[in-house]
């Protein structure tokens, strides 16, 4: 498969110059391991989920870091987070020498509690998620951005079911004693039909005959396993009262669609999901874009009683907001900037871009200015004004 260039990387060497340690996180297959082994050429590889390899690192963790060659890659650290423990001593024991701890881990609580506990200040973060849009043309709603997923669409159905088999299998039991796979199977189908939906934890709980808490233990483990993105509600009120669910959205339209059964491009141009579908898949490139360039996720929506809703909210910078209403059809209307308008005109204090994001084809008339204050834009154009590389 040939390697795409991930927009990471630069934030990644720039962190191997300043910190004994990089941990790359993210959803299993995003890319992590490749983007290390490309960046990182000469460094010794370790897997630490063979079984071999874990053995010994159980057996003399010291004896076993004292034998790689440094700078070294150690894979899936999750497998034994108390190995970081001994990493932070060799860190600290050479302060100066920078980049030499390259490590992987799917993002699951216990390995995040371990880098905070045992690496904080030696330790740098990174996100890395599936390929975007930026990185691959062949990232779309359909496909979503899971590289092997990217290179081999017509195998997409099969790579999705394995993958969830694995993910259930491995991530699910390893977080949490989920007793009936089955029932956690169908609770993914029913994330996925309420995908750019607001979040009620009782309209899940009740299809399944499981209880409320137990539908929020589960949606934190595909939080932390980075299978959901939960975009909360703008935390200023602009004079109204807020509803304060967070909107919930399948993290890779591609897998969205396989959940929900849509088996190629044109199925979803006919679906009833092809709009909550989009938001999403525009939701989750925003979030790419800010792993990707090292900031912080700052996304939200907002929604008040009255029925003001503005799909996406994102700061831009000291109190500047792009307020973002997303389409997946490829004509828009002014009429379809009447909810970013409306909010704009009761915000105070920011200064504030307002953008209506759709499909245009390659044909299509461009129609900036689709109301007063109001640009129609492409998704590419979205990002480059409202999260623009570094």
């Amino acid at each position: 498969m040939r390697y795409v260039r991930r927009e990471l990387t630069s934030v990644l060497r720039r962190a191997a110059r300043a910190f004994g340690a990089i941990l790359v996180t993210g959803p299993r297959r995003s890319g992590k391991t490749t983007l290390l082994r490309h960046v990182f050429p000469r460094a010794t590889y370790v897997l630490l989920e063979d079984p071999d390899v874990l053995a010994r690192v159980r057996a003399d963790p010291r004896a076993f870091l004292d034998d790689l060659p440094l700078p070294v890659i150690l894979d899936e650290i999750q497998a034994v987070p108390e190995l970081l423990r001994y990493v932070r001593a060799r860190i600290d024991a050479h302060p100066r020498r920078h980049g030499e701890w390259l490590l992987t881990g799917s993002q699951e609580a216990t390995l995040m509690q371990g880098v905070t506990e045992s690496m904080a200040g030696r330790v740098a973060v990174l996100d890395l998620w599936p390929l975007s849009v930026a990185e691959s043309s062949a990232v779309t709603p359909w496909r979503g951005g899971f590289p092997e997923v990217v290179a081999r669409p017509r195998d997409a159905d099969l790579w999705f079911a394995s993958y969830l088999r694995t993910y259930l299998e491995r991530d699910v039991r390893a977080v949490t004693n989920v007793r009936d796979l089955a029932v956690f199977r169908r609770f993914l189908a029913l994330v996925a039909a309420r995908t750019g939906q607001m979040l009620h934890r009782t309209e899940l709980a009740g299809p399944l005959g499981v209880s409320v808490p137990t539908v929020g233990q589960w949606l934190s483990i595909l939080e932390i396993t980075s299978q959901v993105l939960l975009v909360p509600p703008f935390h200023e009120n602009f004079g109204k009262r807020l509803v304060k669910s967070p909107r919930l959205y399948v993290a890779d339209a591609g897998l969205a669609c396989h959940l929900l059964g849509i088996a190629s491009s044109e199925e979803l141009e006919r679906s009833p999901f092809l709009g909550p579908v989009y938001e999403g898949f525009v939701a989750a490139e925003i979030a790419k874009r800010q792993a990707a360039t090292g900031r912080r996720r700052e996304l939200y929506h907002f929604r008040d009683p009255q029925g003001l809703e503005v799909d996406l909210v994102v700061p831009t910078g000291p109190r500047r907001l792009a307020l973002i209403e997303v389409k997946a059809a490829r004509t828009v209307v002014p009429q379809d900037a009447g909810p970013v308008t409306r909010l704009a005109a009761a915000v105070k204090g920011y200064d504030v871009e307002r953008y209506v994001v759709h499909r245009r084809g390659a044909g299509d008339p461009v129609m900036a200015a689709l109301a007063p204050g109001v640009r129609a834009v492409t998704l590419d154009e979205l990002l480059s004004r409202v999260v623009p590389r570094a």
